[in-house]
């Protein structure tokens, strides 16, 4: 299995041109990179531009058409190339007001298309000052994962991102990234049986064999 890094550009650059010549450089800087796949999510405007690298976006709608002026649907997406979507980022849930339930109709709408969702989640400074990490973690995996059975939950990364480390805060050492992915694993086995979830993987090695 390959290891997964995902750049998101955010909001950036400010014209094709520079996205372009930014697309390039990564590209070649990775060329005899091995058992990694890279993720390149520009904004939505620039995704047709691209081609040699795996492709995400950094939103979706959770509707397959309709009126909903500015938001792109999954199929959209995945006409446009697109294999990965980032749900749940913690500038989507503060600035859009994105809550877990409206992240899990992105996440169901997204498998639908067959696209693979990244989800975002951790904790704010505050929650982390009051001893609320691991209720949140848990709070948000188990909403945002309601009615998602454990064959489409394969296709799901989810990506620890405590929000007080974005930007110019401070760094999440190690030791407490591990630790929490060992808790957000810990909830993964709560709510799928960790028997259940040893079964289905042992199913797939002996169909890769």
């Amino acid at each position: 299995m390959k290891n997964l890094v995902v750049a998101n550009w955010k909001m950036n650059p400010v014209n094709q041109k520079e996205a372009k010549n930014l697309f390039e450089a990564i590209k070649k800087g990775i060329r005899n990179v091995k058992n990694i796949e890279v993720v390149i999510c520009p904004p939505f405007v620039y995704l047709n531009l691209f081609k040699g690298l795996t492709l995400g976006a950094q939103n979706v709608f959770y509707k397959e058409k309709g009126a909903f002026t500015g938001e792109v649907s999954a199929s959209q997406l995945r006409d446009l190339k697109v294999k990965y979507v980032i749900i749940g980022h913690s500038e989507s849930r503060q600035y859009l007001n994105e809550t877990n339930e409206i992240i899990n109709k992105k996440i169901k709408e997204s498998l639908s298309e067959k696209l693979k969702p990244i989800l975002c989640v951790g904790e704010t400074n505050e929650e982390k000052q009051m001893g609320k990490k691991v209720e949140v973690l848990e709070r948000q995996i188990t909403e945002n994962l309601k009615g998602i059975n454990i064959k489409a939950v394969k296709n799901i990364t989810i990506a620890y991102e405590p929000v007080w480390a974005i930007g110019p805060g401070e760094n999440c050492s190690i030791d407490e990234t591990m630790s929490s992915i060992l808790f957000i694993r810990k909830v993964i086995f709560k709510l799928y049986n960790i028997t259940e979830v040893l079964s289905h993987h042992r199913k797939r090695r002996e169909l890769e064999c």
